[in-house]
């Protein structure tokens, strides 16, 4: 506990990824105090710590954001649920629990955007920084005494297996290890799970720091405003209900904003930092322009094959249900592996959506259950499997901006789907492909027929439609806040992640990334904080990496 509740060396704005690993890293110097603002409630909701959970937390707007993007002609005029985590540990309590690093050329791109030290040689230790790897992996590329473990699948359905070697079977290899520098190929994911429970950010990394001592954490407080004095940021406003008083928390050396990709963008917006014509719009007062500030916006899309099984074939739809999901919470309660204790995608393929590209393009996944159309988060109650598949890159950029300066009110999120030529080719290879994966002949005796889109959607222009119509997010939102030199007026941030301009102030989220990664993104945001947390400590970056390709 701080000895002056309302000043600290540090503010740390959101508990998410990147704000539970600063808090934890930034506490390891003696003496050092850190204040993190979290707008949600404690993570002590019992669905957020099984696997399984996040199909009831996904739905709850006690633990999340219930944001919607706006609709669109490129997503059938419907606003897509784009649900962020809202409580301790942020998004990492209620995701799929992936573990994915992407690709080493996303991270050579980035430096090649003018952003000094964020190749891949220079960032692959703070990724081992942040890892436990628990199972098979390259020690040079893993590591294996960080703060979040990361497991191999321990409940496996013979469809799943099946699956592999069918795609085995199209040429596909199968890749015992995808976060070892070469992703190609096809396999079980790697995920965050101990015991049969979720290990969140907050619990890896902000509860053993707030047990260390140093930090003071405060639920339900919404960052309304970032103090500054002149172009220093001293602290920050918060409100703990839409009515309620504003309350400051100031900050001797450093504001830092781990809000994520919406809310980070909305806040620096609100604050008076952002685009000088938006802000005019709202009548906020221009205290820093940076016509930056919440474009760049991007996110994966997805779209998923829905397979019917044959009779008699059990999948997760029926092992949901009746005395089989006793069962299966029978086994979990005794430690045993059960379907409580998987991610929700169990089978990873990283493949190309044309025959001669040279890496990857696309992530597909496969689960051996699926979901009633319409619903969300709801099995079928007929037997089937899904696979989906979304483009590595997506090149339509989107925004995020504030519709007024009461952060009670959701923002505008674009994230302009489809909206590049270049990525609805991509889609289309990525259905394409699910459809021959999915059709092999070792599925062939489980599956029987496709249920959506169905075997009616055969042209372009038709599976596009389809796709429009029904696909959706996967909740990897980027670049709101891009990190780029200070010649280039888009950026926000340094690459030291200070934003250009303002003293005392840092974005350490995935609202930094410059372009997304070939991944899912949280794995890369714990990187970006072990990174931010040296970087803030003034301690000297450790030298590159130089493997074997």
């Amino acid at each position: 506990m701080a000895q002056d509740s309302d000043s600290f060396d540090y503010v740390i704005v959101g508990s998410g990824a990147a704000g539970s690993v600063l808090a934890a890293r930034l506490t390891e110097d003696p003496g050092t105090t850190v204040c993190v603002l979290e707008a949600g409630p404690p993570d002590t909701n019992p669905y957020i710590h099984i696997p399984a959970g996040f199909i009831k937390t996904l739905a709850d707007p006690g633990v999340t954001w219930q944001f919607k993007t706006e609709a669109t002609a490129n997503t059938g005029g419907r606003q897509i649920s784009t649900v962020q985590g809202r409580t301790l540990g942020g998004s990492s309590s209620v995701n799929g629990m992936i573990y994915n690093r992407g690709q080493p050329a996303d991270m050579d791109s980035w430096a090649q955007r003018g952003n000094r030290g964020w190749g891949y040689a220079d960032v692959l230790p703070y990724y081992r920084r942040s890892e436990h790897r628990v199972g098979h992996g390259d020690d040079q590329r893993r590591g294996r005494e960080g703060g979040l473990p990361v497991t191999d699948m321990d409940w496996f359905h013979p469809l799943t297996e099946a699956f592999i070697q069918g795609c085995v079977g199209m040429g596909i290899p199968r890749n015992p290890d995808y976060n070892s520098g070469d992703q190609a190929g096809v396999g079980y994911f790697q995920r965050a799970i101990v015991n049969g429970r979720r290990v969140s950010a907050a619990r890896a990394f902000l509860h053993p720091a707030v047990a260390r001592g140093g930090v003071e954490v405060r639920t339900n407080a919404r960052a309304c405003g970032i103090m500054l004095e002149g172009k220093r940021a001293i602290g920050v406003r918060y409100q703990q209900e839409r009515n309620g008083p504003l309350r400051e928390v100031r900050a001797r050396r450093e504001v830092i904003v781990s809000a994520g990709t919406v809310n980070t963008a909305r806040l620096l917006q609100v604050s008076g930092i952002g685009p000088a014509a938006l802000l005019g719009r709202l009548g906020i007062p221009v205290q820093h322009e940076m016509r930056g500030v919440g474009e760049n916006f991007r996110d994966h899309y997805a779209s998923r094959i829905v397979m019917r099984a044959r009779k008699g074939v059990t999948t997760l739809n029926q092992m949901s249900r009746g005395l089989r999901l006793a069962a299966q919470v029978a086994r979990w309660a005794a430690g045993r592996p059960s379907i409580l204790a998987t991610a929700p995608s169990h089978v990873h393929v990283f493949w190309k959506s044309f025959e001669g590209l040279d890496a990857p393009d696309l992530q597909c996944v496969f689960t051996p259950g699926s979901y009633a159309e319409g619903k969300v988060y709801v099995l079928d109650e007929i037997p089937g499997v899904t696979a989906g598949a979304w483009q590595h890159r997506p090149e339509s950029t989107g925004w995020v901006r504030a519709r007024s300066a009461d952060v009670f009110e959701d923002p505008e999120i674009n994230p302009n789907y489809l909206a590049d030529p270049m990525d609805r080719q991509v889609h289309l290879g990525g259905i394409r492909l699910l459809r021959r994966m999915l059709n092999t002949p070792q599925l062939g005796t489980f599956l029987e027929a496709e249920s959506l889109p169905g075997p009616q959607a055969q042209t372009d222009d038709e599976l596009l439609d389809f796709a429009r119509q029904n696909g959706s997010t996967t909740y990897h939102l980027i670049g709101t806040a891009r990190m780029g030199p200070a010649s280039d007026p888009s950026a926000v941030v340094s690459d030291q992640l200070l934003v250009h301009g303002l003293q005392g102030l840092r974005v350490v989220d995935a609202s930094i990334m410059p372009h997304m990664p070939s991944a899912n993104t949280y794995a890369t945001t714990l990187m970006i904080a072990e990174k931010a947390a040296d970087m803030i400590r003034g301690r000297p970056a450790p030298e590159p990496e130089i493997l074997p390709a």
